[in-house]
């Protein structure tokens, strides 16, 4: 079971902390090679490569900013030229912004749909003739719980995150007869370190919905589902949006 995904190749954006970085390290410990991607996040992006290979793995540091196509591009060109091509995506790069709407500008806008959603269409694009040149290969994108409760002052973010469940069904179908599955996995409150930019304290609307099971999650309980939809235990999954919230949101 640890080594199910041997002989795998990942790229997991947004991959510096948090839940993209417990994927990476998921996947890793399943045996897949990982590219860990980050636009800025240099120094925490590299201890997640450096964790990976002090633990017998392989990993790949690529910067870029998948919301443009040239950054995405890039990326899958690393990954073929590094690793010989890609099994599988994960879509994980966001922004958590809180903003009220009256205040919500098209800049604002704009910098978080480019980079949650255009960014995912733009890795999916880029990463596609490697997908197809690949046995069982998967997609998942990272979605929002909030983008299936709905939540004050987050118009942008809850807008890019439906986005993702749109996307989601319809790849799973332009996909499927390929062998590439496309699911969506949707965290709950999960306990993640909060940049300056998104306020360090929790969002707002986790106050409201409180896990069933006694505990907020933690990006690993994420990590480990992602891990099981592109494994070959779920090959006949796709089209799928599973939430992992502990029962904070019953869909």
């Amino acid at each position: 079971m640890k080594l199910e995904l041997n002989g795998r190749v990942a790229v997991v954006t947004g991959a510096a902390r948090n839940i993209g970085r417990a994927i990476a390290l998921e996947l890793a410990s399943a045996g897949a090679a990982v590219v860990v991607n980050a636009q800025h996040s240099a120094a925490a992006a590299a201890e997640v490569v450096d964790t990976i290979e002090q633990r017998g793995g392989r990993a790949l540091l690529h910067l870029a900013d998948i919301s443009t196509p040239d950054g995405a591009q890039g990326l899958f060109d690393a990954a073929a030229a590094h690793f010989g091509g890609v099994n599988i995506l994960v879509n994980n790069a966001a922004l958590r912004r809180e903003v009220p709407f009256e205040q919500l500008d098209w800049l604002q806008w704009r910098e978080v749909l480019s980079v949650i959603l255009d960014g995912a269409y733009l890795c999916c694009h880029a990463a596609l003739p490697a997908l197809q040149a690949a046995q069982d290969a998967a997609i998942i994108n990272i979605g929002g719980m909030s983008a299936h409760t709905g939540s004050a002052g987050r118009a942008h973010v809850i807008a890019a995150k439906a986005g993702l469940v749109g996307l989601t069904r319809a790849l799973s179908h332009d996909l499927g007869e390929q062998g590439i599955t496309v699911n969506c996995v949707v965290p709950g409150m999960i306990d993640t370190v909060r940049g300056a930019a998104t306020g360090h304290s929790a969002p707002a609307h986790h106050v409201k919905s409180q896990p069933l099971v006694g505990r907020r999650g933690s990006p690993e309980d994420v990590a480990q589902m992602v891990a099981f939809l592109v494994g070959p235990r779920a090959r006949y999954l796709t089209g799928q949006v599973l939430h992992c919230n502990g029962g904070a949101f019953l869909p």
